[in-house]
């Protein structure tokens, strides 16, 4: 696949850059002139089992020193606790401004990884090489890295690009079936809200998509790397359009820290996916059959159940907590069409606790 661009106030900034082995890797670091400088690859127990040997000796040769840091996998890692372990590691190892992270993972990786960047030193660059489905279609693109602080999701963070995504494609033959499902919620998310021929395509592939053929898995994974691309670069800051990539996070982010990130991020986003749709159609917005083609689509990657004994009004509390509530409202996307998202300042509490209590109607 040809590799993407992207730009930042129409400069290019980094390269997408797609391969099905990691072995392009040092020929890309040698073009970043890393032989003078030390590089920590930093990375979780799970993926660092699979692939941090490999990394650390492909590099090893091609930069002045290689140094790693793991930590335990998942959720529950990403918190400024173990970032304060990462800066103890980069000052014990001495790394300078001039030095480089590799942010090697999934989204919990990159997220705090390009947060430690972005604030060691006042900055100093890092590269990502997404492992999951979900990073390498969304988190991994557009330098937005931030920290979790005491259960609220993302409310520490930073504006920071990266230097490079590095994506092997084979990765994703290792990912269990719920990981794999998990990421497809971003990928759903973007065909919603920007690209109906995309969606409609998302559906038609679904079983191919499932089997994880190579060439379909290909095709997705540009196509909404290239939704992500176009709205950061519209949008670096998240002043306006780039909020819309928020479509199904709000009452995803409230389930997520409900459930005690019991729920993968991807399965949150699909059912706040699905709250918002039906908000979308109880406002007269989209039409039963598009709410149906919707359901039916997200419902083919095994989402899993909300609890029937769900404290509702908990759920609708936890939105206020939000990185998007502006003043007392809550910058809420919602659907005009498939294919047309936008931001609605106007969902009342009520709305969504209607928009659960249907959910659970329909499970």
């Amino acid at each position: 696949m040809n590799d993407l661009t992207v730009h930042l106030n129409g400069e290019p900034i980094y390269n997408i850059v797609y391969a099905d082995t990691f072995n392009k890797l040092p020929l890309l670091l040698s073009d970043m002139k890393v032989s003078n400088r030390k590089v920590c690859v930093v990375s979780e127990t799970n993926v660092a089992s699979l692939y941090l040997d490999a990394i650390l000796l492909s590099i090893k040769d091609c930069c002045k020193k290689a140094t790693s840091f793991v930590f335990p996998e998942g959720e529950p890692s990403k918190n400024l606790n173990v970032v304060k372990e990462l800066y103890e590691h980069l000052i014990i190892e001495k790394f300078d401004r001039n030095d480089l992270l590799i942010a090697l993972g999934g989204g919990v990786v990159g997220d705090l990884t390009g947060f430690t960047a972005a604030t060691y030193l006042r900055g100093i660059d890092f590269i990502q090489i997404p492992t999951s489905l979900l990073s390498q279609v969304d988190s991994s693109i557009g330098g937005k890295t931030g920290v979790d602080f005491d259960s609220y999701k993302n409310m520490v963070g930073a504006f920071h690009m990266p230097k490079l995504v590095y994506m092997n494609l084979s990765v994703l033959n290792t990912l269990s079936e719920r990981q794999f499902n998990s990421g497809m919620g971003e990928i759903v998310k973007h065909g919603l809200i920007k690209d109906k021929n995309y969606f409609v395509w998302l559906n038609e592939q679904a079983e191919a998509i499932r089997n994880r053929d190579i060439h379909v898995l290909g095709e997705m994974v540009r196509s909404s790397c290239i939704v992500k691309k176009n709205v950061v670069e519209n949008d670096p800051t998240e002043k306006g359009e780039r909020a819309l990539l928020n479509f199904g996070h709000t009452l995803g982010h409230a389930i997520e820290k409900y459930m005690d990130f019991q729920f993968l991020h991807g399965e949150c986003v699909f059912l706040g996916m699905l709250l918002a749709t039906i908000i979308s159609y109880n406002k007269g917005n989209i039409s039963s059959e598009d709410k149906e083609l919707i359901f039916r689509t997200i419902n083919a990657f095994d989402v899993p159940k909300l609890p029937k004994d769900i404290d509702i009004d908990k759920i609708v509390s936890y939105t206020k907590n939000d990185k998007k509530v502006a003043g007392d409202k809550i910058k809420f996307i919602l659907l005009n069409q498939i294919g047309e998202a936008y931001i609605d300042m106007d969902v009342s509490d009520e709305d969504m606790k209607l928009s659960i209590e249907e959910l659970l109607k329909c499970e």
